[in-house]
């Protein structure tokens, strides 16, 4: 028997989990939300990371729904910071009055259908001990990037100085005047060696793959410009509604190949000198992600701009890349110190070391031995390798749906799939947000879109009665599944190595795709479609469902 029953529990209490809180209190239910950690945030509350940032602008790295806080909330840059995003967090909490809901340093120990009471049975472990509790309907907001990834290099565990992932970085850490190296220089590995280059005694990038990182632009934010969001929000949650990457700008429409060799270094250096990684890949020209020849083209502008900013001409060589320019597009935090990424390898205490080259032979307890003899002595080592994204914080819970299969189970002959990226059959009343195959985008508003979703299910439900739960079905998911494959097919992003966006980035992980390609648009047009149909791909459970509009 349970400890205490609810109609609703969320596990985690980061952006998701906040919204899911407010709008759950907004349907009346008995709920609660658990995390492990001891406050809100998510992911935001772990990553403290020196230059730690959204690579999102701030106006809209946001929640839309609170008009007053979108008038009135202040923000500085046009970057938004990690201890900004907390505040910011914290705030929207306190002010609406949910903490009183929520339950920290809480651990979901396992999750099982019971088919006879037609309710989730959780154990959780939190300050109280471990305690199971119940509920109607189960919602898991564990984020995308959560779970870290270790990197398996040889005698790692040997090193006797300072060693940080940065996905869980000791809050009050100060590397200063310490010798330090980075391994990885994905998104957090560059913002790290932008933000502490010029602050530690001597810094050694460990490279595994180069990236085309552009500047962020990032600079104060101005009286004038506040003005103008205020003036306009119906129209800019309108563009990020109707857009592909939902960032609060309007993509390019144009090919890349409609556009004259002056036209085209034209717009590329615009794009450039204004900042932002994505505005670079798909505010320029629209076939960047798509086509060969337009991506070699904005390939080979960002490794002429580092062949213009690095000067020693061998950092330089090792610094760029030479594969398809399809990652996430990164942008480095250059506010600060008014330098980029690539501007602090022109630094006498910041060297590169390229792994491709000179691979790892050991980490030894001093510091890290590379194949070509050199050893290099460290006082700190920070590891920017990254995370088991999307699917595993879920492979790590013990979550039982009908007949006691495991989640782990159900993707094991699937791959990790669902259907909307928020339901799987065989699984009854759970919802995830920001589960497999959820749009890639600006991830604020993708969390609003899904979260108005499942409380528009569960309301319809309440209404109905709750006679039985919602469940996706095998072939909504398998239809959704070939749709999402259809949508990335010809998408360029396949074709990077080690592409975490693939799950390529974990050693032994089948690559399979794990995003929506289409959009935020056609992504809100397909859960329009669903509800309007009856909750299509669900087994019946209301027949008269509320007309919405995500």
């Amino acid at each position: 028997m349970a400890d205490e029953s609810f109609d609703a529990i969320c596990v985690g209490a980061g952006f998701a989990g906040i919204h899911m809180s407010y709008r759950l209190r907004e349907l009346g239910l008995k709920f609660l939300v658990i995390d492990q950690a001891g406050d809100v945030g998510g992911t935001w509350f772990w990553n403290l990371y020196p230059g730690a940032m959204s690579d999102s602008e701030s106006f809209i790295y946001r929640f839309s729904w609170d008009r007053d806080d979108l008038m009135n909330y202040p923000w500085k840059d046009h970057y938004v910071k990690q201890d900004e995003v907390l505040a910011y967090l914290n705030h929207v909490v306190k002010k609406h009055d949910l903490r009183k809901y929520m339950q920290f340093n809480t651990q979901l120990v396992s999750a099982n259908w019971s088919e006879s009471d037609q309710r989730w049975v959780l154990k959780i472990s939190g300050p109280e001990g471990e305690k199971t509790i119940s509920t109607r309907y189960a919602i898991t907001a564990l984020g995308l990037l959560s779970k870290t990834n270790l990197p398996d290099i040889p005698g790692l565990k040997s090193f006797e100085g300072e060693m940080y992932h940065t996905g869980a970085w000791p809050k009050g850490t100060d590397v200063t005047g310490k010798r330090v190296a980075v391994i990885g220089c994905g998104s957090t590995g560059v913002q790290v060696i932008t933000e502490i280059g010029s602050k530690v005694g001597h810094l050694t990038c460990y490279q595994r793959h180069p990236q085309y990182s552009v500047p962020s632009g990032d600079r104060a934010v101005t009286a004038e410009e506040r003005q103008h969001w205020n003036e306009n929000w119906d129209n800019i949650f309108d563009l990020v509604k109707n857009s592909i990457t939902a960032m609060g700008f309007k993509e390019s429409q144009r090919s890349f190949h409609d556009a004259t060799p002056e036209e085209r270094e034209k717009i590329f250096q615009e794009a450039w000198n204004k900042g932002n990684g994505f505005k670079f890949m798909f505010g320029t020209f629209s076939d960047i992600a798509v086509d060969w020849e337009a991506n070699e083209a904005a390939a080979d502008f960002i490794r002429r701009q580092i062949d213009k900013i690095v000067k020693d001409p061998e950092k330089a060589r090792k610094l760029k890349p030479h594969d398809v320019y399809a990652r996430r597009p990164l942008c480095d935090g250059n506010a600060r110190s008014g330098e980029s990424y690539f501007d602090q390898f022109n630094r006498d205490n910041v060297d590169i070391v390229d792994l491709k080259e000179t691979p790892f032979k050991q980490v030894e307890a001093k510091g890290i031995r590379t194949s070509d003899g050199k050893f290099t002595e460290l006082d700190c080592l920070i590891l920017a390798t990254g995370f088991d994204a999307v699917d595993g914080n879920y492979l790590r819970l013990a979550i039982h749906g009908r007949n006691g299969v495991s989640l782990k189970e159900y993707w094991d002959e699937t791959g990790p799939t669902s259907y909307l990226g928020v339901a799987v059959p065989e699984f009854p009343n759970w919802f995830m947000i920001s589960g497999p195959k959820g749009p890639f985008t600006n991830a604020p508003p993708q969390i609003e879109r899904q979260v108005e979703f499942i409380s528009a299910a569960i309301e319809d439900n309440e209404k109905a009665g709750a006679r039985v739960p919602i469940e996706a079905t095998h072939e909504a998911e398998r239809a959704y599944s070939a749709y999402c494959e259809e949508l990335a097919a010809h998408s360029l992003f396949w074709k990077a190595e080690d592409n975490w966006i693939f799950g390529a980035n974990i050693p032994g992980k089948p690559k399979q795709l794990r995003f929506f390609f289409g959009g935020m648009q056609a992504y809100r047009q397909k859960l329009v479609e669903v509800v309007s149909k009856g909750y299509d791909g669900f087994k019946p459970f209301t027949s008269n469902p509320t007309a919405r509009v995500f």
